[in-house]
């Protein structure tokens, strides 16, 4: 159920920070009412989360997850370019929330 919970937190995360880019610096009330939500639902599940899955673990995977699905969010959809750092910093990503969980951190 942990993990259930961290991937709904990572969703919840990536939508406020999807919700951001549109904010237009917090000047557009929806979009900033939608950031200010995804963060708020976001803690609240990683806060849940960390009930039985260790934090260094959790948090881990929450930023990794996160930043590697904004990068790509932005590359896909936000017009961002992409370059070979930014594939291999997504690529770093991922590799070392796999590593941390083969490692086994608990």
């Amino acid at each position: 159920m942990g993990y259930l919970l961290l991937a709904a937190a990572i969703a919840a995360e990536v939508a406020g920070t999807t919700a951001m880019k549109y904010s237009d610096g917090f000047s557009r009330l929806w979009p900033s009412l939608l950031t200010a939500l995804g963060y708020v639902v976001s803690f609240a599940l990683l806060a849940q989360t960390l009930k039985t899955v260790s934090v260094g673990t959790a948090y881990a995977i929450w930023s990794g997850v996160g930043t590697a699905a904004i990068a790509t969010i932005g590359i896909l959809f936000l017009g961002e370019g992409m370059t070979v750092a930014k594939a291999a910093g997504i690529a770093l990503i991922i590799v070392g929330v796999v590593v941390l969980n083969l490692g086994g951190a608990h």
